[in-house]
């Protein structure tokens, strides 16, 4: 399953799947399929094994295009230990196994900057010692590199940022615009929103961001505050939603029920 996770109709749905077996992913995307999504999550640092064969079966099971992620999180949110260059590996597995795309977060190729910025602190968007941030011109030359093997093999690349911090519409239109030069196919950014005015700012970011930036950007807020952003912004224009179908121990809390999100956004779509 190779079709582009760019052209789908935004706002798509995106069954997040955080499961150890392959048996147990298969029947979750499954789940996801009749509930509703139009595309998947694999968090492929919660499987057991993760070798191209067991990537090959659930790429194959699935009806929809498959994002495929490592996060570096065991499905009990433990650090699963791999390296830079293991998780890169993954990634170029699941792209030969079938998936449309891979999600390449911001500090690719430099661990440490998952947890602090690396790089000069000369950008708005650089302020605050944000997460998953990095300017440092060889780091990037690494990520564009990857962008353009991944594009090589028909696979498509998702680059996401969660900066861990709250940010205003002007710093998260520049960091969308700099993570923009990387040629990704799709961006993903989330920030904190820990009061209604970071919500309320949240929400006009995403309009200014549908008009400065031409790829499709998928944003929210995360934190206390953040939660209607997760569907208000998507609504404004954010390409993708991320999901839960059923809510379990290695569940994040804070994504929406996939069934209630394809009802709200359905609805929505009638009003428009």
């Amino acid at each position: 399953m190779n079709r582009k996770l760019s052209n789908l109709s935004a706002p798509v749905l995106a069954g997040v799947i955080r499961e150890k077996t392959r048996d147990a992913a298969i029947m979750e995307i499954k789940n996801c399929l009749y509930d509703g999504a139009g595309m998947i999550d694999l968090h492929m640092s919660c499987l057991e094994n993760t070798d191209i064969d067991t990537l090959r079966a659930i790429m194959k099971a699935s009806k929809l295009p498959v994002l495929a992620l490592n996060y570096n999180n065991t499905c009990n949110w433990e650090d699963a230990g791999f390296s830079e260059e293991e998780r890169v590996d993954s990634f170029l597995r699941a792209v030969a196994a079938g998936a449309a795309g891979i999600d390449m977060q911001g500090y690719t190729f430099h661990r440490p900057s998952k947890n602090g910025f690396l790089g000069e602190d000369k950008y708005s968007f650089t302020k605050g010692n944000p997460k998953e941030i990095v300017t440092e011109e060889g780091i990037i030359s690494k990520q564009c590199e990857l962008i353009e093997k991944v594009h090589f093999s028909g696979a498509e690349v998702l680059m996401s940022c969660h900066p861990g911090i709250p940010m205003n519409c002007q710093q998260v239109v520049e960091l969308a615009l700099f993570m923009e030069k990387r040629n990704p196919d799709v961006i993903k950014i989330v920030t904190i929103a820990t009061n209604e005015e970071e919500l309320t700012e949240s929400f006009k970011t995403m309009v200014m961001l549908k008009k400065e930036v031409k790829t499709p950007v998928s944003y929210h807020a995360g934190g206390q505050a953040g939660s209607l952003s997760r569907i208000i912004n998507p609504v404004l224009g954010g390409h993708m939603i991320f999901c839960v179908d059923r809510f379990k121990e290695g569940s994040t809390v804070e994504q929406l029920d996939l069934r209630t999100v394809k009802a709200i956004v359905d609805n929505m779509k009638k009003i428009m």
